[in-house]
């Protein structure tokens, strides 16, 4: 495909802007492209009008004002654009002639021809316009930008969102008794649960005494979120303290997907993008993905470096919340560490952050 298509950085595609009409007459002739179901009939495709340079598109609008819903649209065009940047033409085969190219990733010709959609529609889709898609060209999309299960599912909860009841906008989540008995009785093990928009809902003796007393704070600071981005302590906490970012960041983007209307979660990522640089960088990568175990190294201020395996278990009946519990390998060195922990109970923070500031 040639370069020509590409506009200069900066100009706009000749395409209308998302959520317009195409101007009449510019589809493409019928019976020139492969129509999968759920395809639009072929007048009302927009025209493409080439690519667009990196950063350019359909206007997103940057991070939400406080208490404004994400915009589902913009949601959809970014993903779709930053999943198609990182795919080179070898990565699915197609010949690179070693040009220069205006656009990261494939084109939207390259990717079109891959999912066997037309160009116009995919453009149309890219442009935030996932109205009557079908589930057929969803999955093909999907294939053809190699997206993981959560990526894919990300794609379809923003091209094809879910209705959900509205609920009363000041309702807490709610833990059942009997889950914070669970947490209670498991005495050695670190546990919590953490709903949506990464707020932390309960937890029991251990957790407190491995990522400090929660129950000190107001209950909108006791949010993953805001500790891991907002604390120093918690950059300390973590020995791969980005690696901890990036998974929380990828928890709220799902999240959004799911609930692009959640006025308390866009401003929640307002907050977050104006108070902190390195949550506005990955922010902006619209990275998904569901990481349900893993290591975890802690630096604690009294017991050292801990190696921690991690789980996290979705609820059957209330799939927005996440039962995450710690251990660590039997005799092992972070296993001892565990057991002083278990014996200082909620003080061991205290304990050990008057030891890390005691002057020498």
């Amino acid at each position: 495909m040639d370069d020509h298509l590409d506009p200069a950085p900066g100009t706009r595609p000749a395409g209308p802007r998302t959520g317009g009409e195409p101007p009449a007459g510019t589809g493409p002739r019928p019976g020139t492209e492969p129509r999968p179901g759920g395809e639009p009939p072929t007048g009302g495709e927009p025209l493409t009008g080439g690519e667009t340079a990196a950063g350019s598109g359909p206007e997103t609008g940057g991070e939400p004002p406080a208490g404004a819903a994400l915009d589902r649209r913009a949601e959809l065009s970014e993903f779709l654009r930053t999943r198609r940047a990182r795919l080179k033409p070898s990565d699915v085969g197609l010949p690179d002639f070693g040009r220069h190219r205006r656009v990261p990733g494939l084109r939207r010709e390259e990717l079109a021809q891959l999912a066997g959609v037309s160009v116009a529609y995919y453009t149309r889709l890219e442009q935030g316009n996932g109205r009557n898609v079908s589930a057929e060209v969803l999955d093909s999309i999907a294939r053809a930008l190699r997206l993981t299960d959560a990526e894919h599912a990300h794609l379809v909860h923003l091209a094809r969102p879910t209705r959900h009841k509205k609920k009363p906008a000041a309702r807490p989540q709610q833990v059942r008794t009997a889950l914070r008995q669970l947490l209670d009785v498991m005495e050695a093990v670190p546990a919590y649960v953490v709903g949506r928009r990464s707020e932390i809902l309960a937890w029991n003796r251990m957790a407190a005494a491995l990522f400090g007393d929660w129950a000190e704070l107001p209950a909108a600071e006791r949010n993953w979120a805001r500790l891991v981005f907002l604390r120093p302590d918690y950059r300390d906490l973590f020995v791969d303290w980005e690696q901890k970012a990036i998974d929380i960041v990828c928890a709220l983007r799902m999240d959004a997907g799911c609930h692009p209307d959640d006025p308390r979660l866009a401003a929640l990522v307002g907050e977050l993008s104006l108070k902190s640089e390195d949550f506005r960088r990955l922010w902006a990568t619209h990275d998904v993905k569901d990481k349900t175990h893993g290591v975890k190294r802690l630096r604690h201020p009294l017991v050292g470096e801990l190696a921690l395996q991690f789980e996290s278990f979705k609820l059957t009946d209330d799939s927005e919340q996440v039962l995450v519990t710690y251990h660590a390998e039997p005799d092992s060195s972070s296993a001892q560490s565990l057991r002083l922990l278990a014996s200082w109970g909620t003080d061991a923070t205290r304990a050990g952050t008057t030891s890390a500031t005691r002057p020498a």
